[in-house]
Order: structure tokens, then C-alpha cells, then sequence
């Protein structure tokens, strides 16, 4: 017997997928200390902590127990918000089910990498090296992929990356940024709040993009737009992206 079903009745399907998610790995239980390092982190990167989605790793973390709930609501706090927890006893697990939250079993340690700034490693023999080069305004020069997990910031001034900014990597700047290759990660200039500054890239794949705190997701950007080279500015508290001939 053929069961035929009416696709236009459909209310949902189910799709495999994957989706940029940022895991962070807690190295502490208590969430007066989370808070302390969240508020620092905050005022580093605003426009990374707007409803950030965020698995919760505790796998670092030798406690049957966990104030789960308590940690949660400190992130909330800061606009994160926690989707999953990895890692952990049986009763984080109920715990992270309590809360309405997924749970994933511990990683093996292959795939995931800190998302903190990571100086650059000695290049094979033969490949062009990564640099960085100070200029004369307190801005950086970075030669070389940024790599997925990297962070490279320029907290003074200007920042002209001479390659790629992968997906999973964090180019921020207290001035404008230019990448002189294809922008696939989240890039935040401005980060003191200098609403005179701008992004501008070669090619446009970015995560998210930031100008003095006022940022567009990818799902924000017109598709029209992406791989092309462009600039992005503030005006009238509105984040612009515009075409470079």
C-alpha cells in the first residue's frame, strides 16, 4: 500500500546542518567569577555578546554538580545565551534537560580551538610566513590567514590584515579594518565606540560585522552583496553595506 503525502500540508521538516556555534569552556564553577570575566570580556567586544548563541563546555570541570542555572542567567545577563551544555556527570545532564537546554557527550579534543588570540606559528618551509607589524599610529598589520579560533586585534588603532579571515576567527580594532582577501569570520571595528570607523574587505562572507557596537549578522546582509567587495559604515546609528567599484 503507497502512502502519499501532501507535501503543501507539511507543517516542518527535519534538515542535517552545520551551524557556527561558539563553545565556552569553563575553567570555573563559580558564576560571581563567570560574571567578572564576562563584564571584562564585554567591554573588549560588545558586539560579539548580542544574543550570541553558546554551548556551555564543562568538561574541564570535576564537579558532580553544577549551579547550571545560575551560570545561565549570568550569561543571559551579558547577552549570551546558552543553547547546550557538553560534557559533564548525569546530573549536569538532567540538569541542562531541566533547563530546556541540549547536552552533547565530552569532545574528543580534535576539532575545537580557543577562541583567544593565538600568536602565529613557524611556517613550513617554503610557505609564506605570517607577520605582525606595529605602524606609526598605534594601528597593526597581520600577513597571513587568520585561522579559524584566532583573534587578532588592534586596540589602538587601525587594523589591515594581508589575507583571509576565516569562518570561526575574530579580527577586532579600535579603528577602521581592511582585509586584503575574503572576510568569512566577524569582524568588529571600533570597539571603544568610534562610530567614524569602517570595515572594508574584498570579499564578503562575514559571520557578523560590528561598527561601534551596532552590527549585522550574515542573515542581515543583502545576498546581492556577499563575495563582492565592499565597505561598511555607520551612519545614523544604521549599519551600512555598500559595493567598492
Amino acid at each position: 500500500m503507497s502512502l502519499n503525502v501532501d507535501r503543501a500540508g507539511m507543517a516542518f521538516t527535519f534538515k542535517g546542518g552545520m551551524l557556527p556555534m561558539t563553545v565556552m569552556e569553563l575553567a570555573s564553577a563559580d558564576p560571581e567569577q563567570i560574571r567578572e570575566q564576562l563584564s571584562g570580556k564585554l567591554s573588549q567586544s560588545p558586539a560579539f555578546f548580542q544574543h550570541t548563541p553558546v554551548v556551555l563546555s564543562v568538561e574541564k570541570l570535576d564537579e558532580p554538580h553544577l549551579a547550571l542555572e545560575r551560570i545561565c542567567a549570568v550569561c543571559r545577563t551579558h547577552k549570551l545565551l546558552p543553547v547546550a551544555v557538553r560534557g559533564g556527570s548525569d546530573p549536569v545532564k538532567q540538569s541542562a534537560w531541566a533547563l530546556g537546554l541540549g547536552w552533547f557527550p565530552p569532545s574528543d579534543g580534535t576539532r575545537s580551538r580557543v577562541l583567544e588570540e593565538v600568536p602565529p606559528t613557524e611556517p613550513a618551509r617554503g610557505a609564506e610566513p605570517e607577520a605582525t607589524i606595529p605602524t606609526a599610529s598605534g594601528g597593526r598589520i597581520y600577513r597571513g590567514t587568520v585561522r579559524s579560533g584566532q583573534q587578532i586585534s588592534a586596540p589602538e588603532g587601525d587594523l589591515v590584515v594581508v589575507g583571509a579571515v576565516n569562518a570561526g576567527a575574530e579580527v577586532l580594532a579600535a579603528g577602521s579594518i581592511h582585509v586584503y582577501g575574503a572576510l568569512r569570520g566577524r569582524a568588529l571595528a571600533g570597539i571603544h565606540g568610534d562610530i567614524q570607523a569602517g570595515i572594508f574587505c574584498r570579499e564578503l562572507r562575514a559571520e557578523l560585522l560590528s561598527v561601534a557596537g551596532t552590527y549585522k549578522r550574515m542573515e542581515d546582509i543583502d545576498p546581492h552583496l556577499l563575495g563582492s567587495s565592499v565597505q561598511v559604515t555607520l551612519s545614523d546609528a544604521q549599519l551600512g553595506i555598500t559595493a567598492l567599484d
